[in-house]
């Protein structure tokens, strides 16, 4: 019998690791191609059903023998429910409506949301619309279709593929507020910080920040604020939102003979920078800003390596400010900062449009177990 071959030399180590990461690439694309694949499949037969007037022309059980038909037709297939198939519908007509507020007609109000803000799509409408799973889809159209909602289900959208959201997660995001709380921060970024990095900074922002998964109810000081955050960090890293790498808590700094020590330090793998973050337990006041400031440009002295890391950002996240106060802080600051509030409570209640079945969807269900 022979005995395994035994290669030592780093060229073959390298090409067997090389090998794998190619293999799991490839992985991720076939499985990307055949979600969009479904996903185009799924706007067609919504498309149909839209556009040829089904319900109109053959009534309104038509969706019922339909995917009574096509389970017969193609038993292997699992997409054929007479449920799946509204959703099919839905899926069609909402984010037909979708393309034509945000892709097709020029202008909209402040808050609408604009393709090119992901350019890695290429403004593709369909590349940001297929680029998302089916399940997620659901949860969205569920969400936000019957208040016709279509910037929140494009931010969503966006955000999902952006992040890599799970269904949980855009699910939790959904239900916090975050499309009102997102970029929301008092800063002075457009200010202090270069064009091309200003915007995206600002939209790392929210206010409030959601520390409710710390879980406090009773009374608490800073110290205890701050051990719960890390205790929970991975949840605090997902609140603070995309590219956020924990750096410190209490990380120290050597600034002459005096030691200093910023609350939370982390590191922006999205903007290349530090950023400082000090969280308060009262009422912001303008002493705030000047030891926030203080601390951003020791980090741009000690921390910042020339070439590689972008100007240090403060983010100081109190219980409660007074927003002119707050405005006049920043002014009075060159460096780049912002100021927003933190809430222990949930923001959103736990149960959202969607939870309560509609009649339509109730016979929808009961139809389903008839048939099995």
């Amino acid at each position: 019998m022979r005995k395994p071959i035994s290669i030592l030399d780093k060229d073959y180590v390298r090409w067997v690791q090389e090998l794998k990461r190619r293999y799991r690439r490839s992985q991720i694309k076939a499985a990307t191609k055949v979600n969009q694949e479904n996903l185009k499949f799924n706007w067609d037969t919504g498309r149909d059903i839209v556009e040829m007037h089904v319900e109109e022309r053959w009534g309104e059980s038509v969706i019922r023998k339909l995917s009574i038909d096509l389970k017969r037709e193609l038993p292997d297939a699992h997409c054929f429910s007479q449920t799946n198939l509204y959703y099919m519908r839905n899926f069609y007509l909402f984010y037909s409506q979708v393309f034509e507020k945000f892709f097709r007609n020029e202008g909209g109000s402040q808050n609408d949301i604009k393709p090119e803000i992901f350019p890695q799509l290429g403004g593709n409408f369909q590349n940001i619309l297929f680029s998302i799973p089916w399940g997620h889809h659901k949860l969205i159209i569920d969400k936000f279709r019957k208040k016709q909602e279509y910037a929140k289900a494009l931010f969503f959208v966006c955000q999902t593929i952006e992040n890599g959201w799970s269904k949980d997660m855009l699910m939790t995001f959904m239900t916090s507020d975050l499309f009102e709380r997102h970029g929301k921060a008092l800063t002075n970024f457009q200010r202090t910080l270069p064009d091309e990095t200003s915007g995206l900074a600002q939209d790392l922002t929210k206010d409030p920040y959601d520390f409710a998964f710390t879980g406090i109810t009773g009374k608490y000081n800073e110290s205890l604020l701050k051990d719960k955050l890390i205790e929970n960090i991975t949840h605090f890293l997902m609140e603070l939102g995309t590219g956020f790498s924990y750096v410190g808590k209490e990380y120290r700094l050597q600034i002459g003979e005096k030691e200093k020590f910023i609350d939370l330090l982390f590191y922006n793998l999205t903007l290349s920078c530090y950023v400082v973050v000090e969280v308060k337990i009262g009422e912001f006041d303008f002493a705030d800003v000047g030891q926030l400031g203080g601390y951003v440009v020791a980090c741009n002295h000690i921390l910042k390596k020339e070439g590689r890391d972008n100007p240090t950002i403060g983010l100081l996240i109190c219980k409660q400010k007074d927003k002119l106060l707050a405005q006049y802080a920043l002014e009075s600051s060159s460096q780049p900062l912002g100021i927003s509030e933190f809430d222990l409570e949930k923001l959103y209640p736990e149960k959202i449009d969607g939870a309560i079945p509609t009649i339509e969807e109730i016979e929808m269900i009961l139809n389903e177990r008839i048939e099995k």
